[in-house]
């Protein structure tokens, strides 16, 4: 047989027989007595929505003077 067989299939086997007894899986009584949190406030998903109205575009030349480095330098 390969060892590669036993590399691969040994752990799939073992991990199939291994089982958790129910006290780990069972939630602790700590859970449980922690309070619930406080009711949730309703907020309207358009409650910060801000009216906007097309506007005419600005001279593109001033606009790319403003971004452009200071005397033309090109880095």
């Amino acid at each position: 047989m390969k060892p590669s067989l036993f590399v691969v299939g040994l752990p799939l086997v073992v991990g199939g027989c291994a089982s958790t007894l129910p006290p780990d899986v069972m939630a602790s009584s700590a859970a449980v007595e922690q309070p619930s949190p406080g009711p949730v406030v309703y907020q309207s998903p358009i409650s910060g929505y801000v009216t906007r109205q097309p506007v005419d575009p600005k001279p593109w030349r001033r606009q790319n003077d403003l971004q452009s480095p200071a005397k033309g330098d090109a880095s």
